[in-house]
């Protein structure tokens, strides 16, 4: 089998009502997503979404003519562009789906086939006054979900705090709730100094006494020993590495302890395959693996399947802040995904990744 065609279609999303994202200081930037359609000579088709691909195009005839189901050496190519251009991975997720394909199966079978569902968080995206963030809170409760995190800025630490309260007040303690400082990475322009390790800890001892499950990012990737100190020090589990750039740097944060739970997105950071070593690494050193799934339907699917067959958890993240950010504007080119009445998202039985394209939407929104 040989890849014949890889099909770049560049989408933008009209947000209305807005949406502002509470890690990105540029409320002007579009939102934007690139399908990326795998195509072979024996009529079989591939898709997956994610990162926007940007610049591909330079890498397309690396990969044209070779096989979909060389896995392997799809990943290391995909790295060895990686080191030089953008995040590509959204390719292999494409090319797992054909593979899932070929083998009749779903691709987390092919991944270890621990589960056929995970638990999900609402994962908020916006900053919300407490009142309003207790309210959001109790709605995604009555949707189903057991969990909810809660994203906080850096400047802006008293209001965040007053809003994790509030959600913990209003639901109890018979609920999981997280916190998100986002400060291990940052959005292009964001210079602002992050918060000192003092501060965080002071933060994070807080939030010890409202029961959050974990704090994530709280500190820039070069502080693991900030990290573990927090951790010893306010009892509170640390989580991160959502857009760590390579498996080597992950696999230097787990040998160093850094986090309980380690959190490398397939579609923006590390891959499918890589992912799963990831797992698999943290599961030795009795440390968690729970992917950040933050872009799309097809870019949380790539994740779900990873995450179910390697058995992640404790939950599996699921982008979910109404009304500014719904299944249905996330997943605008798709059957949107959405949890049970249980609370899970369930693996879609299809073979390969099971996404259901909307061809139409996509000619819709596609940026010419």
């Amino acid at each position: 089998m040989k890849i014949t065609a890889i099909r770049l279609t560049r989408m933008n999303l009209p947000l209305d009502p807005p949406f502002n994202a509470a890690w990105d200081p540029d409320p002007r930037r579009e939102f934007a997503a690139t399908l990326v359609t795998v195509e072979t000579d024996e009529g079989l088709v591939g898709y997956g979404s994610g990162d926007t691909m940007d610049g591909f195009e330079a890498y397309e005839h690396l990969f044209l003519g070779t096989d979909p189901l060389q896995i392997l050496n799809q990943v290391r190519r995909i790295e060895t562009i990686n080191f030089h251009g953008g995040r590509y991975w959204p390719l292999e997720a494409a090319l797992w789906d054909i593979v899932g394909q070929v083998a009749g199966l779903p691709v987390s079978v092919l991944f270890g086939g621990a589960r056929d569902r995970l638990p999900a968080y609402a994962s908020s995206g916006e900053l919300k006054a407490p009142e309003a963030r207790a309210e959001s809170v109790l709605a995604a409760r009555e949707v189903g979900f057991k969990a909810v995190k809660i994203r906080i800025a850096r400047d802006r630490l008293a209001e965040g705090i007053a809003s994790v309260r509030a959600a913990r007040e209003a639901v109890g303690d018979d609920f999981d709730l997280m916190v998100d400082l986002n400060q291990m990475w940052r959005m292009s322009g964001d210079i602002e100094a992050a918060l000192p390790l003092a501060k965080v800890q002071r933060v994070a001892a807080e939030l010890a006494e409202l029961g959050v499950l974990w704090l994530e990012e709280p500190l820039p990737q070069v502080d693991v020993i900030g990290a573990r100190r927090v951790r010893a020090e306010t009892g509170i589990q640390i989580s991160g590495g959502e857009m760590v750039r390579s498996l080597p740097e992950i696999m230097a944060l787990i040998e160093a302890d850094a986090f309980d739970i380690y959190q490398p997105d397939v579609a923006l950071a590390v891959g499918m395959h890589r992912a799963r070593q990831v797992a698999e690494s943290a599961n030795l050193r009795h440390r968690s693996f729970t992917p950040h799934t933050w872009s799309n339907g097809l870019g949380l699917l790539a994740n779900l399947h990873v995450a179910a067959g390697v058995d992640a958890g404790p939950y599996l993240e699921f982008p979910y802040d109404p009304p500014g950010w719904t299944p249905e504007r996330r997943d605008f080119f798709m059957e949107p995904l959405m949890i049970d009445a249980a609370g899970d998202l369930v693996v879609p039985e299809a073979p390969g990744l099971g996404a259901r394209i909307d061809h139409d939407a996509v000619k819709r929104f596609t940026v010419s």
